[in-house]
């Protein structure tokens, strides 16, 4: 499938900068198995892209992110068929780890189940202020797996199980203070807020950044001691690409010209 043949992701390019975004999903960005499999094809790509530097999520419209996984599809599972739908959905989740460069995740409006499990994967997630997030499975007979397993590691377990097992959903105020996003800023700065931060991440040394996102990726299953010696090679080989030569030239000529 092409480019021109995709209908649930649409691929943007400005410079290094890709946006990926979710259409014709309803009002709220709701996910089936060909929006899941779209979304998957489009950031493994990414590796194979050397020249993009950040890729930014978003669902169409402002109503959500991603609302969450599409019941009207799931009814009609099985135990089986159950179990390849959620193992799609984990692979989009695990292409968005994977995706070699830092993902910004949009959200706005509703980041709800799965689309929040999508949210979680992704590296920096900025929200607007009218932004609400939930885990609302419980509430139709079915638990939070696959990569809710985050949850707790990112926000605590106090606050995970909370969302999990009362299925109630928090604003972006609580959202923030819990460490689930990262920024809240108002509806109309969002955009901007992004590509701001998108310019920023694309115009430092790709090559450290890519490392950099691979190690934090390493370190989240590593004891701090492991990671820690780990990261000794890690720092050496960084001198390899030039980039900390140039960058350190850069910002000591930089700081010369104000001295």
């Amino acid at each position: 499938m092409n480019a021109r043949e995709k209908r649930f992701a649409r691929v943007g390019r400005d410079g290094g900068v890709l946006t990926i975004e979710l259409t014709n999903s309803k009002r709220l960005n709701i996910v089936g198995t060909g929006a899941v499999e779209e979304l998957t094809q489009a950031f493994r790509a990414v590796g194979h892209d050397g020249d993009v530097r950040v890729v930014v999520l978003r669902g169409a419209g402002d109503a959500a992110f991603i609302g969450g996984a599409d019941i009207n599809e799931m009814v009609t599972l099985d135990r089986f068929s159950a179990e390849a739908f959620i193992g799609r959905l984990a692979s989009l989740c695990e292409a968005i780890r994977e995706c070699p460069v830092p993902v910004i995740a949009r959200l706005a409006g509703y980041c709800l189940g799965g689309g929040l499990e999508v949210a979680m994967c992704c590296d920096l997630r900025i929200a607007e202020s009218g932004a609400t997030f939930g885990m609302p499975e419980v509430a139709v007979g079915i638990p939070s797996v696959i990569h809710s397993a985050l949850m707790p590691a990112l926000i605590g377990a106090s606050h995970a199980t909370w969302l999990l097992l009362t299925g109630e959903t928090i604003d972006a105020g609580t959202a923030v203070t819990w460490g689930l996003v990262h920024e809240v800023v108002a509806a109309d700065a969002l955009d901007s807020r992004i590509a701001q931060l998108a310019a920023k991440l694309a115009g430092f040394g790709p090559h450290a950044v890519r490392q950099q996102k691979r190690l934090l990726n390493k370190w989240f299953d590593m004891t701090v001691h492991g990671a820690i010696e780990d990261s000794i090679e890690q720092f050496g080989l960084a001198f390899l690409t030039g980039e900390p030569q140039q960058h350190m030239r850069a910002f000591l000529a930089r700081k010369k010209d104000r001295a």
